[in-house]
């Protein structure tokens, strides 16, 4: 097995020549799609939609019940898809495996209104618990808009219990000018090797995102911040970005981080834009959180594990499955699941996806 190492500015420079070197010659560079990928899956399907709602974010975690409890987002149908970023909510539902149909339960975190930082939609729900307590990690925003998305974080003793709900956000932007000065968003979380709690977060530079051209402005890329406990405070790490694709071509970029570890590596996998396509998924590790591989494919598109029709025309993302999230096995080492959300279904809108993750690739 290689040694994982940083996806160096050597390495972009270099790829982006042959980039350069490709385009002359008339050849396509989007990655190698005949790779295997690193998960191997076998469908479950859509286990979970609900009548006039949108469903994003599907968290899963295992309860002292024995069921699988999700945590995700949902926002009503008449917003559309966009409707996440200005009316969406954090809820709860229940199976009894990962194999059964999911049940809602309840709604746990929904927009406040007035001047709170999480006025007006809560989303990206990442749940973990930590010895006894329950870590519900969460974006909010105030203004519908993308400027002032944060990291927060609610926590309670109980999975169906009162969520003890933050009146501060968790994690700031940087100062104007930083490459995260636009927000924090898509948190990822895992206890380091240094015993300390790390924090991934996304964010992107707000000039660029400003003033760029085509279909994806701006360039999306992962910070690290660092904690003596769950709650924080956070510390961002000096090293940031920890995850930049800036000098690839054609914007390439990542998001939807989930972390793990496994043998000794931290992995990662997230939603590629642009790496390979806009459609895969991409499988990342590390030794110590602050160099990590080259992006390899994690899982394939939709239409490669599962055949449906062609959805209505509003359903413009249909076919890629986004908010990638595992659920490991009862023993807590080995990914067993693969959850995510992907656009379609009987009520024309976006529902949970559920893999068995059979094997993964060496």
């Amino acid at each position: 097995m290689d040694k994982p190492r940083h996806f160096t500015r050597r390495d972009f420079l270099q790829t982006s020549a042959l980039g350069i070197t490709a385009a002359v010659l008339g050849l396509s560079f989007t990655g190698s799609s005949s790779d295997k990928p690193y998960f191997s899956l076998k469908p479950i399907g859509r286990t979970f939609s609900l009548e006039n709602y949108y469903i994003w974010c599907n968290s899963p975690i295992w309860g002292e019940d024995g069921k699988v409890h999700l945590f995700y987002s949902r926002w009503k149908k008449e917003k559309g898809m966009g409707g996440w970023l200005n009316g969406s909510e954090i809820c709860r539902a229940e199976a009894d495996s990962p194999y059964d149909e999911f049940r809602h339960k309840q709604v746990i975190l929904a927009p406040r209104g007035g001047e709170f930082w999480d006025a007006t939609t809560c989303h990206n729900p990442l749940i973990t618990k930590v010895e006894d307590e329950y870590y519900l990690f969460y974006m909010g925003n105030q203004n519908g808009k993308t400027n002032t998305k944060r990291i927060g974080l609610a926590t309670s003793k109980s999975l169906d219990g009162d969520w003890e709900r933050p009146q501060k956000p968790l994690l700031l932007p940087g100062e104007k000018g930083a490459w995260d000065d636009h927000c924090t968003t898509n948190p990822a979380f895992i206890k380091g090797n240094d015993g300390k709690f790390w924090l991934f977060y996304k964010s992107w530079n707000t000039e660029e995102y400003e003033n760029q051209k085509g279909p994806v402005r701006g360039n999306r890329k992962y910070g690290l911040a660092k904690a003596n406990h769950p709650s924080g405070p956070y510390e961002k790490i000096k090293e940031n970005p920890v995850i930049d694709f800036s000098l690839q071509p054609d914007n390439a970029q990542l998001e939807d981080a989930f972390i793990w570890k496994q043998h000794g590596k931290f992995h990662i996998v997230a939603r590629d834009m642009g790496f390979f396509n806009h459609e895969y998924g991409l499988h990342l590790t590390s030794r110590d959180g602050l160099n990590w591989s080259k992006p390899k494919i994690a899982y394939l598109d939709m239409k490669s594990y599962s055949k449906e029709p062609v959805p209505p025309s509003h359903l413009k993302r249909f076919g890629r499955l986004e908010r990638p999230m595992i659920l490991m096995d009862k023993d807590g080492k080995t990914p067993k699941f693969l959850f995510g959300a992907t656009q379609g279904g009987k009520f024309e809108t976006s529902t949970s996806f559920v893999f068995e993750i059979t094997s993964t690739t060496i």
